[in-house]
């Protein structure tokens, strides 16, 4: 056998770090961080060195599956292609776009195939009921930057390099390397900050790793984070801290801002959040009057009643302190390709449009083309016209992911016909009808589409197979355009390769016009997701191709981030949208709110660095050791329920008896008191799933217990933290 090193960037979390894999003809020996890599410098996480399991795993599906009499069983991919177009046709025809939906997950944001065919097949099936992992994360976060700066992924994000005062709300960027920040070795960048006299203070109800790290942390009330964000604004209206500076000019709003937060002075929201009035002010005297500071909010500020209001408030916060678009402070990244706010003209755009349409059954609002997750059970379950009939599942598991997910498995369970783009037979993909894996990510080419968007820095990078796929399997992006020629009446024996060219001309000629055959032959030698990859580079900001990208195997350094306002603006008043009406109508709420009592205990979940998807947890190298799906309880709370270290204990929904699971107890003073934490995406022990490893400790499903109607109103955004419970000691 031959053996070799080469190079690929990590597809298992947002840090998308580069690594060095050694290998023995098709066999992993060893797996390290790449150190010229451009953007992650060498470093590398357990899920990264763990790659070469997943490769071998197993459990992970070789060949598409088909559901017969209750069973699934290996089939052909003809034979798997056939069973859908024998299916999928007549249930259209009888029951319009309308009766299917797709579902996208968060596997997807890292297989451009997925990501990008994925929408395709959207648009061929004509339907409007598209959800996804995002309402289950960070909808709040993309919908404040739209009405903000005019597009969904103009999120400023830290820069780290350069900061001397970084503020983490919410977040815990040591176990996730980012999220929707991607920041390779957060640690190393953090003790950077510290060693250059700069300081990092995390504001979370729990002791996280991050916060260990930190100079200082406070606890907070979970949900209270919009609360606290009020009575900053308020200090720095109230204390002459404002100082817009340059960005004066760009920014619209100050005066609807001022208004609305002149009930929220520390003093009034400090019970709400559970800090002191003179540690808020504290707090916002120290980013107004730091020269170089950001504030960070992440999926504790998205995850809760208020997600979109904290997620505004935190860049409010950023334009008041002077620290947005600044060198040191907040700023955007400028993406090589496929990033909407570097093309068209720049400085104005048509901004963002939300609720053009509302769910079938609640009427909740779209938003950024998609309805919430929590819809998706009552889609199916409820006759009538538009009943959801069909679904796809991309590479999502929303039975585990998703609250109420024991209504979601038998909603999913009374479909007429479901098709799942999964690796594994698992807690979701059980319900499918048919069932199409990938090959290993060893053997697809892989090319962050959105993550660039977010970096720490400005790099492009692109990784080609390091292993020939298994003979006759095609890629993810070949499937999809096989379903898109069974939705167009072509059938599933439809010419790949012809579609494919339809579909790339009939995308470009979109925006391209009669430049279409010329920009098409510049991409004429790849196909595929590659040519996507070489128009989308072409078109970008630094006009490079494919080949130049391929021809670095570390990635090209495009260099430190930069400020981009007014350039990166695209609201119609080319300004920075200070006061959105809907936001500022929202505070309302909040005030109305400030005097609720505070429930005696209350859940969040939990990041860990080695399971932050459901589907890592059937890798050995990362489910050794310690359990991580333990209940954290602050010993004071475990004394008052009579719960012990080690032992079991029922966690129940208030008032709702129904809805309880079983959990081991993990004493610790790092969770505040009143509060539980417990990691989500646990809940191996479901029947017809099949992943051996994840089974040996199941852990209990969080989301069970969760309430799949409580939503934040502004995005749609699932409440998945703050929600009150009770808890009981087991025998």
């Amino acid at each position: 056998m031959s053996q070799r090193v080469a190079h690929r960037i990590c597809p298992l979390c947002e840090a998308c770090c580069g690594l060095e894999i050694a290998l023995d003809g098709d066999r992993v020996t060893s797996i390290r961080g790449h150190a010229e890599d451009v953007s992650s410098h060498g470093f590398i996480c357990p899920k990264g060195a763990a790659l070469g399991e997943l490769h071998t795993d197993p459990d992970r599906l070789r060949a598409p599956m088909i559901l017969r009499d209750g069973v699934h069983v290996a089939v052909t991919w003809d034979e798997a292609f056939a069973e859908i177009e024998r299916r999928l046709p007549p249930l259209l025809a009888a029951h319009g776009p309308a009766a299917a939906a797709v579902v996208l997950g968060n596997p997807t944001a890292h297989k451009a195939g997925l990501l990008l065919y994925g929408a395709r097949l959207t648009r061929a099936l004509g339907t409007t009921n598209v959800f996804s992992a995002s309402t289950l994360d960070q909808m709040p976060k993309q919908l404040a930057a739209g009405w903000m700066f005019g597009h969904w992924l103009s999120v400023a994000v830290p820069d780290i390099a350069r900061t001397d005062l970084l503020v983490v709300l919410g977040a815990n960027p040591l176990a996730s390397n980012g999220s929707m920040w991607t920041v390779p070795d957060f640690r190393g960048k953090a003790k950077a900050l510290q060693a250059r006299g700069g300081r990092m203070i995390v504001i979370d109800p729990r002791r996280t790793e991050t916060a260990a790290l930190a100079d200082e942390h406070h606890f907070i009330r979970p949900g209270g984070d919009a609360f606290l964000l009020l009575g900053l604004v308020h200090t720095l209206f109230a204390e002459q801290l404002v100082r817009l500076g340059r960005l004066a000019e760009h920014t619209d709003g100050l005066a609807a801002v001022v208004a609305a937060v002149a009930d929220f002075a520390p003093e009034a929201v400090a019970a709400r959040c559970g800090i002191a009035a003179a540690t808020i002010r504290a707090l916002a005297r120290d980013l107004a009057t730091t020269p170089r500071a950001a504030l960070y909010g992440r999926i504790g500020t998205c995850t809760q009643e208020y997600g979109t209001l904290a997620s505004w408030l935190v860049d409010v916060i950023n334009v008041l302190t002077g620290h947005l678009d600044a060198p040191g402070g907040v700023m955007f990244p400028k993406a090589a390709a496929f990033a909407a706010n570097t093309a068209g003209a720049p400085g104005r755009g048509k901004g963002v449009t939300t609720g053009r349409r509302r769910s079938r059954v609640s009427g909740a609002p779209e938003v950024f083309g998609e309805l919430p997750m929590t819809c998706l059970a009552e889609e199916i379950e409820t006759p009538g016209a538009g009943q959801v009939r069909v679904l796809f599942a991309i590479g999502t598991n929303p039975v585990l992911s998703a609250p109420n997910g024991p209504r979601i498995a038998a909603a999913l369970a009374q479909l007429e016909l479901m098709v799942s783009f999964d690796i594994y037979l698992n807690e979701t993909s059980r319900h499918a009808h048919v069932i199409l894996p990938s090959f290993s990510a060893l053997a697809d080419h892989h090319f962050d589409v959105a993550f660039p968007q977010l970096a720490w820095r400005n790099t492009v990078r692109h990784s080609s197979p390091l292993v020939p796929p298994p003979a006759g399997h095609p890629p993810e992006w070949e499937m999809l355009v096989r379903l898109i020629g069974i939705v167009r009446g072509r059938g599933a024996a439809v010419d790949v390769r012809a579609l494919d060219d339809e579909l790339t001309a009939e995308d470009v000629r979109r925006v391209a016009g009669p430049a279409t055959e010329a920009i098409l032959a510049a991409s004429a030698h790849h196909t595929g997701p590659d040519r996507l990859f070489d128009l989308a580079l072409r078109a970008g900001p630094y006009r490079l191709t494919l080949d130049q990208v391929r021809a670095a195997p570390a990635g090209l350094d495009l260099g430190e981030l930069a400020p981009r306002i007014p350039e990166v603006l695209r609201t119609p008043s080319g300004k920075i949208e200070l006061a959105p009406p809907l936001l500022i109508e929202d505070v309302a709420r909040a005030r109305a709110d400030l005097a609720r009592p505070v429930p005696d205990l209350v859940i969040i979940g939990r990041r860990q660095l080695r399971s932050n998807n459901s589907w890592m947890h059937n890798l050995p190298m990362l489910a050794k050791g310690a359990f991580r799906g333990t209940a954290l309880v602050h010993p004071t709370d475990a004394a008052r329920l009579g719960l012990r270290a080690g032992g079991r204990a029922t966690i129940t929904r208030a008032g709702h008896a129904d809805r309880s699971i079983a959990v081991e107890v993990e004493l610790s003073p790092d969770i505040m008191p009143g509060v539980v934490s417990l990691p989500h995406g646990w809940g191996h022990d479901l029947p017809g799933a099949r992943l051996a490893t994840a089974a040996k400790r199941p852990g209990a499903n969080l989301n069970a217990i969760l309430d799949d109607q409580l939503r934040d109103p502004l995005s749609g955004n699932a409440v998945l933290g703050g929600v009150a419970i009770e808890m009981r000691a087991l025998a």
